[in-house]
C-alpha cells in the first residue's frame, strides 16, 4: 500500500530537527505523531516568519520519545512505497529521527511525489493511449491537479499536508481514468 508521509521541522538549518511526523495511506488510515525533541537537538528558528505552528513548550510536555516513534514509524512503513512532497528535507528529517532511534536510516525509502504522480498518470493512461500521446496527456493531468490545488495553503502541521498529498494523488488517479471520455465539444 502506498503512503503519504510529511514532516515539519524547527528549522531548515544544518541543526534543525523534526518535530512532528504525519503518514496516510491511500486508503486513508492515518497517523500523527508530535516529537520530543532528543537530547542535543536544541536547534530552533525564532524569527516571526518561522512557520513553527507548534509551540516549543508543547514538544516537551506532548512530544513521544524519539525512539516510539522511530520504531512505529518502522514498524508502519517499512515495507510501504513511502511518497513525500520535499524528499530532501523529508529524507533528512526521517533519517535523523531513524538514526537517533539506533535504527538505520534505509529502513523508510522515501519517492518524490511528483515522480509518482508522473507515474501514475502514465501507468493509468498506457493501457488506453498510444504511447506518443501519454506524456502530453500526463503533463495536462497534472497541470490540471495543480491548478486544483494551487489555492491550497500549507498548514505547517504534518497531518493536513499528508492529507493533502493523498488527495493530490486521488485527482490525478481520478483525471487519469477519467481521460478521453469527456464528450467533444
Amino acid at each position: 500500500m502506498r503512503a503519504f508521509l510529511n514532516f515539519e521541522a524547527t528549522s531548515l538549518g544544518r541543526m534543525g530537527f523534526p518535530i512532528e511526523v504525519a503518514w496516510v495511506f491511500e486508503d486513508g488510515a492515518e497517523e500523527s505523531h508530535v516529537i520530543r525533541p532528543a537530547p542535543g537537538w536544541k536547534d530552533w528558528d525564532p524569527g516571526p516568519e518561522a512557520p513553527n505552528a507548534i509551540a516549543r513548550d508543547r514538544l516537551a510536555l506532548d512530544g513521544e520519545p524519539v525512539e516510539a516513534v522511530a520504531l512505529r514509524l518502522a514498524e508502519r512503513l517499512g515495507e510501504q512505497t513511502v511518497f513525500a512532497s520535499a524528499p530532501f528535507w523529508d529524507c533528512k528529517w526521517l533519517a535523523l529521527l531513524l538514526r537517533s532511534a539506533g535504527l538505520p536510516p534505509w529502513t523508510i525509502q522515501l519517492v518524490d511525489i511528483d515522480v509518482g504522480l508522473l507515474e501514475l498518470a502514465g501507468a493509468i493512461l498506457a493501457p488506453s493511449l498510444p504511447s506518443s500521446a501519454i506524456a502530453r496527456a500526463t503533463r495536462r493531468i497534472l497541470a490540471d491537479v495543480s491548478a486544483r490545488f494551487a489555492a491550497t495553503c500549507r498548514t505547517y502541521r504534518a497531518l493536513p499536508d499528508a492529507r493533502m498529498e493523498r488527495e493530490r494523488w486521488l485527482a490525478v488517479s481520478e483525471l487519469a481514468h477519467g481521460f478521453g471520455l469527456e464528450p467533444a465539444v
